[in-house]
């Protein structure tokens, strides 16, 4: 007889609620429904054309082979100049890996950071995977609590109340997913300070940066050499469905970094890495900030009318594309709320429950990642289903 089971892992990693939402969604649009999507956290524009072209023009050479498993010389170069152009830091290629996706990217640094039964602190509410992924790799996901008060983002003070004989790390979010709020500069400095005296290690999510509005995004390695940073070419560049990422790893790492990658991946995507070598080019640059600015009024608007229907939030999210809104006012239950403004409505959100149980029964997550006439629309008819609801 066959042994028909799965490890005892598995039973700790969790689904996305969103997927339900999806299929549902595709289900009522096969139906002949009109379904407003802000369910996404997918940019709906496509990929900027220089990068299609790069792109094109190496598959047409037709010498698709593996690159070296820390990825394109050329393309880590181009990365190691965008951070002494965009955040004044000096960060060797040899520190920079090509990864297939940031979740490639994180699976690498968690592999190369924990040994089983260690602590990592994160908010909550945060993005599901990244505690999944702890899990994978033996590690204790370690949930803190944060609020609006504190921009849903962990402060030095949450982190050390929350660091226990186990803890080994912090892992941050900036921009983050579900809420698109940022660390600042202070706030950073201060975490990082805290990391430093316990001898402990900071991953710092960035696969948001660039989408960022009032203000500049703080990469941690303005302020702390030994972070390992995520980053992508999903958000920000539209490269979502190219599956490239990459990682920065502190000196002492780079040997470990690339056993891994070797053995994990061989390497990323050739052709998303030629691809990739248009990313940092002007006039890709000048497409993607026009987008940003897209990006801009869209949050204004979403925000502005959910405020007008009674959803309670916090300032505007100061990066990403998500409006995290407090739904308590409507409903007790945000999953069973979201299911009926889909069935009833037309309009596919997040329910909070995919992003962890810190009040997750009374949050909502917005994307604005569909045009302004969609979410116009998506607006009015929450308006409609909220005066049937009430």
């Amino acid at each position: 007889m066959v042994l028909k089971k799965v490890s005892n892992k598995m039973q700790s990693v969790s689904s996305f609620f969103v997927m339900e939402v999806m299929a549902r969604a595709k289900t009522l649009e096969g139906l002949g429904r009109d379904i407003v999507h802000m369910e996404v956290g997918e940019p709906d524009f496509s990929t900027p054309q220089p990068i299609i072209d790069a792109g094109i023009e190496f598959l047409q050479q037709g010498d698709v082979h593996y690159t070296r498993a820390q990825g394109l010389p050329s393309l880590r170069n181009k990365i190691s100049r965008f951070y002494r152009q965009q955040y004044s830091v000096l960060v060797s290629p040899d520190r920079i890996f090509i990864t297939p996706g940031a979740s490639g990217a994180l699976t690498v640094a968690l592999a190369t950071l924990l040994n089983s039964g260690d602590e990592v602190l994160m908010a909550d509410p945060g993005y599901p995977c990244n505690s999944n992924l702890v899990t994978l790799f033996g590690g204790k996901p370690k949930a803190v609590a944060v609020t609006l008060a504190d921009k849903f983002q962990l402060s030095a003070d949450s982190a050390s109340r929350a660091w226990g004989a186990t803890t080994r790390g912090v892992m941050i979010a900036s921009p983050s997913n579900p809420t698109g709020t940022m660390v600042n500069h202070e706030q950073l400095s201060a975490l990082v300070g805290l990391v430093s005296d316990k001898r402990g290690f900071l991953i710092s999510d960035e696969i948001y940066h660039g989408l960022n509005y009032e203000e500049p995004a703080v990469s941690a390695l303005e302020l702390f050499d030994e972070a390992f940073v995520l980053n992508s070419f999903s958000k920000f560049f539209g490269m979502t469905g190219w599956r490239l990422g990459w990682l920065i790893v502190p000196d002492y790492a780079v040997s470990a970094a690339n056993r891994l990658m070797q053995n994990l991946y061989i390497s990323a995507p050739t052709h998303s890495q030629f691809a990739a070598l248009a990313a940092f080019d002007e006039p890709t640059q000048r497409i993607l900030l026009q987008r940003r600015d897209e990006f801009r009024r869209r949050r204004d608007m979403l925000y502005e009318g959910l405020a007008e229907l009674g959803f309670v939030l916090g300032d505007k999210p100061s990066g990403a594309f998500y409006i995290y809104a407090n739904c308590s006012a409507f409903t007790t239950d945000s999953y069973t709320f979201a299911m009926e403004l889909l069935e009833r409505a037309g309009v596919a959100i997040t329910p909070g429950v995919d992003f962890g149980e810190n009040n997750a029964n009374q949050y909502l997550r917005f994307a604005y990642t569909t045009s302004i006439e969609r979410i116009e629309l998506g607006l009015q008819r929450i308006k409609d289903f909220l005066a049937g609801h009430l």
